[in-house]
């Protein structure tokens, strides 16, 4: 293991774990959803709390006539609690180094921790997982961690330790880059990103044998989309000698792999110029000729709405349109328009790639879009794939709203 110091940053105040947790009791007949493993408790169903409630909080939960149920933490909001056991338990760091060997053994046997090929994947994603409000991506040495919930929050020194424990000597860094995501959802607002153990600084992963500048400190989420990894792979099938338009295209995930697979000539376009220097990076590093690529600041709407160059094939990853329920018929109207301007652009015989990462938009709202999208423009489409995040962003079977990335890869007439 490293001998390196453990040390936070000031901006975070913990609070000492308890040895006795407060109580949660359920109203009548509302502990079904529980027994089910659903690991959200909404406000409705609560009778009483006996104890501190304040947000963050451990607790207990017990049914109306007093069965233990599962543990969890307070929340504000809807959501009161969201539950990490469903076994009565220690919640130190015996529990978290137990959780995150349960998250890496799946990935293990994913096939992720030991390829030499791949040094880079989500160690935990949140419900999928077993724990709610918490992310944990791998890049090669240093974990990234992402907090969406006080609870997890003020368990950050116990996850350290516990990354610690599972990774030993081969953990070089914790970074936590929880900052914006805390000061949207919780009621923590004075937060910063901070390496939490180690400085590592950027790293180049590997991701099927593809290289990729990963910059936490600066990059969007965690610095890089790892749930499109099997995405990017299938869409080497299709671009061999082809002319690709990658939108959205952040620091070229799909533009290196299109490359790297035959592709005549590929348009990346974002409006981050910070994005296409690391992509910039990405394409040295990769070896790949610079006339195979033009990268292009600028709105991707407006970049489809004014080309004139017919792709063969098209690549929309936008950012989620809806970022609650009462934006889903927004987010609809954003992805027909969207698509519609792209299958107006797409050669005959083009393959168009779509997604959404809206959580609010289902898959038969999403395709009811790309449908409406092609009546608009009367191309006559056929879908060949229906896509999801990778296999390391796990779903709950008791958690389907977990299934957040929808995709379609559709033959365009």
């Amino acid at each position: 293991m490293l001998a390196q110091k453990l040390y936070f940053c000031c901006p975070y105040n913990y609070r000492k774990v308890k040895m006795t947790y407060t109580k949660v009791i359920l109203k009548p007949h509302k502990d079904e959803p529980v027994l089910r493993r659903h690991p959200w408790i909404f406000s409705g169903a609560i009778a009483s709390i006996e104890g501190k409630s304040e947000e963050g909080e451990i607790v207990e939960v017990f049914s109306y006539k007093g069965t233990y149920l599962a543990t969890g933490y307070l929340c504000d909001g809807s959501i009161a609690v969201k539950l990490i056991s469903f076994q009565q338990c220690k919640v130190d760091v015996d529990f978290w180094t137990a959780k995150l060997t349960d998250a890496y053994t799946l990935r293990k046997h994913l096939g992720l921790t030991d390829n030499p090929h791949t040094n880079c994947y989500r160690l935990v994603s949140s419900e999928g997982d077993g724990l709610p409000g918490l992310v944990i991506d791998f890049y090669a040495g240093t974990a990234v961690i992402q907090t969406h919930s006080v609870g997890i929050h003020d368990a950050k020194p116990q996850i350290v330790e516990a990354l610690k424990n599972l990774y030993g000597s081969t953990l070089l860094a914790v970074y936590d880059k929880s900052a914006d995501a805390m000061a949207r959802q919780t009621s923590l607002d004075d937060l910063q990103d901070a390496y939490l153990w180690g400085n590592s600084g950027r790293v180049v992963a590997k991701e099927n044998a593809r290289s990729f500048v990963v910059d936490w400190e600066h990059g969007q989420k965690t610095g890089f989309f790892l749930d499109q990894r099997d995405n990017r792979s299938l869409l080497t099938n299709f671009v061999q000698g082809k002319r690709v338009l990658n939108t959205f295209c952040y620091t070229g995930g799909f533009s290196v792999y299109a490359l790297t697979a035959g592709a005549a000539h590929v348009d990346s376009v974002d409006c981050s110029q910070q994005a296409l220097d690391i992509l910039g990076e990405n394409l040295t590093k990769n070896s790949i000729k610079a006339d195979k690529h033009t990268s292009h600041c600028v709105d991707a709407k407006m970049f489809l709405r004014d080309m004139d160059e017919q792709y063969d094939v098209i690549i929309l990853d936008p950012p989620a349109f809806a970022k609650n329920l009462k934006c889903t018929h927004n987010a609809l109207n954003g992805y027909k328009h969207l698509n519609a301007m792209a299958l107006k652009k797409i050669k005959k015989g083009g393959v168009l790639f779509t997604f959404s990462c809206s959580q609010a938009v289902g898959r038969p709202l999403f395709s009811s879009a790309i449908t409406n999208a092609a009546i608009e423009t009367g191309r006559n489409i056929r879908v060949l794939y229906h896509l999801s995040q990778a296999a390391d962003h796990p779903t709950s079977i008791y958690h389907p709203e977990g299934l957040y990335l929808k995709g379609l890869v559709v033959y365009v007439e």
